[in-house]
């Protein structure tokens, strides 16, 4: 039975169709901050089921970016001959923090109506469940990163301090990813569909993101900046700014801060209405799954 003191007590106080956004926000992030050791027990079970925490699973991780980036690589530059020097740093630049994003967003769509048993059994603030997620995904880019260490034994010269930004990058990308990975969790426990409509919209927004491709390529500067509104353009670009360089700089240089500033705005604003989003729809979860 929940006590004054128990972050879930909160909830029953007032119905969460009478609650605001800032009150709902507020209960959302109480339970993930007075929850946090069963958001870390999840993380762990999470891990367990996806084999990230066992000898094949880090392989994996580590084999299927270098997969897909030997394909794109056989594509562009053995097949269409395309001239970008040391093509294999710049494909990977993009490819491990879209991966990262992906398997956040699968895995989080899938993480309420996944444990359907659990929580029509169980009273727990369900919030947990797309953060565990997310959270164990960050885990796994760790483990990409010994592949970008790897990478840089031959392309050495494009080494430079601010590879060190990785990790300011990678907050910023976290916190978008974890606004999104919350309201997909809850879209996707009322209409399946999502997941099926994701996987498409996912798809078409890696080829408008600049993955396979720099912004500077783009020969239209309306296009460019228009493009410039889609997160992953400021994302991707400073991954590959701090790991390999720009059209006139060969290493490693200084990310674009107001773009990942902004951004990091945003996604913290996505990330109230997120959590607000899904603790409106939360009561109602057990009663559709």
């Amino acid at each position: 039975m929940a006590t004054p003191s128990d972050p879930a007590a909160g909830t029953h106080l007032a119905p969460p169709s009478r609650r605001g956004i800032l009150r709902l926000t507020r209960d959302g992030f109480g339970e993930l901050t007075g929850r946090w050791r069963l958001v870390r027990y999840l993380v762990g079970a999470d891990l367990k089921r996806t084999h990230a925490d066992t000898a094949l699973g880090q392989a994996w991780w580590l084999l299927d970016p270098i997969l897909q980036m030997l394909v794109y690589y056989f594509l562009f530059a053995v097949i269409l001959q395309r001239p970008t020097p040391d093509f294999l740093l710049f494909l990977f630049a993009a490819i491990l923090p879209w991966k990262w994003f992906t398997t956040t967003v699968n895995n989080a769509m899938t993480s309420v109506v996944g444990r359907q048993g659990l929580i029509r059994q169980v009273q727990f603030p369900k919030i947990v469940l797309p953060t565990a997620a997310a959270v164990a995904e960050t885990f796994s880019f760790v483990i990409g990163l010994v592949i970008l260490g790897l990478l840089f034994v031959p392309y050495y010269d494009r080494l430079s301090p601010w590879v060190l930004a990785i990790p300011a990058i990678a907050v910023v990308q976290f916190v978008f990813g974890l606004a999104v990975a919350i309201a997909l969790a809850a879209a996707n426990a009322f209409y399946r569909d999502v997941a099926n409509v994701m996987s498409h919209l996912v798809r078409l927004l890696f080829y408008v993101s600049p993955a396979l491709y720099a912004l500077w390529e783009v020969p239209n500067e309306t296009l460019r900046s228009l493009m410039m509104l889609n997160p992953f353009a400021v994302l991707l670009t400073a991954y590959r700014t701090v790991i390999w360089g720009t059209e006139t700089v060969a290493h490693g240089t200084q990310p674009d801060f107001l773009a990942l500033g902004i951004l990091l705005g945003v996604s913290l604003v996505l990330l109230v209405v997120a959590v607000a989003l899904f603790k409106r729809l939360e009561p109602a979860f057990a009663r559709i799954l």
